[in-house]
C-alpha cells in the first residue's frame, strides 16, 4: 500500500503543470503550440522570456522537493522516498491532465535530487553549477541540462547516499537524455539552436 500511495501522490504532485499553467495565465495561450511543444522552463522562455523562465524553473523544482518533503512526513524508507521523486519527475513528464505531453524533468529532478536528504543537498547543487558552467560554455541549454543532470547523479554515488536515491537520479538522468533525444540528434547534425547571451 506504502508503494502504491508514495508513486500516486509523487506523480500527482509532480504532474501539476506550472508551465503551462503560466503561460495561459499571462498569454491565454498554450505553451504546447509553441517552440518545442513542451510545458517546461526551456520552452517557456523561448515564449515570454528569462524572467518567466526562472519563475517555472523554481516551481518545478519545488513540487519536485516539496512532494518528497511532504511523503517524508510519512516514511523514512530511501526506496519509497526514491519512488515518490521518481514519479514526480514522471508526472512532470507525462501528466495526465495534458494528455501525457509534458516537460523533460530537468528542475523537477535538481529538486528532487536536493530533496532526497535535506541535510545533503550538495550534489544537486554542484549539479547546478555544472549546468550553469557548461550552458555559459557552450550555449546549449540541452547539453548543460544532460551534463548537469549526469554529474548530480554521480555526486550522489560519490556523496554516499543510500542506494535508492543514488540510483533513482541515475536513472532519472537518463530519463531526461531520452526526453532530450530529438535535441540530440540536432546537436549531432548541428541544427542545435544556441541560447542568446
Amino acid at each position: 500500500m506504502g508503494f502504491i500511495l508514495c508513486a500516486l501522490f509523487g506523480y500527482l504532485a509532480g504532474s501539476c503543470p506550472t508551465g503551462y499553467l503560466a503561460v495561459k495565465y499571462a498569454r491565454g495561450a498554450d505553451i504546447r503550440s509553441y517552440g518545442s511543444g513542451n510545458t517546461g522552463a526551456t520552452n517557456v522562455g523561448r515564449l515570454m522570456g528569462k524572467k518567466w523562465a526562472v519563475a517555472v524553473a523554481v516551481f518545478d523544482m519545488l513540487k519536485g522537493g516539496l512532494a518528497l518533503l511532504a511523503a517524508s512526513r510519512f516514511t523514512s524508507s530511501p526506496s519509497l522516498l526514491a519512488l515518490t521523486g521518481v514519479c514526480a519527475v514522471l508526472g512532470h513528464n507525462y501528466p495526465v491532465w495534458l494528455g501525457f505531453k509534458g516537460g523533460k524533468g530537468v528542475a523537477t529532478t535538481f529538486g528532487v535530487i536536493a530533496f532526497f536528504d535535506f541535510f545533503t543537498p550538495w550534489p544537486a547543487l554542484l549539479g547546478g553549477l555544472v549546468w550553469y558552467a557548461v550552458m555559459r560554455f557552450t550555449k546549449y541549454v540541452s547539453v548543460a541540462s544532460l551534463a548537469g543532470l549526469f554529474a548530480a547523479a554521480l555526486l550522489t554515488f560519490l556523496w554516499g547516499m543510500p542506494k535508492p536515491y543514488a540510483a533513482a537520479a541515475l536513472f532519472l538522468a537518463c530519463l531526461s537524455s531520452w526526453r532530450h533525444r530529438a535535441n540530440i540528434a540536432r546537436l549531432m547534425d548541428g541544427t542545435e539552436s544556441k541560447v542568446k547571451s
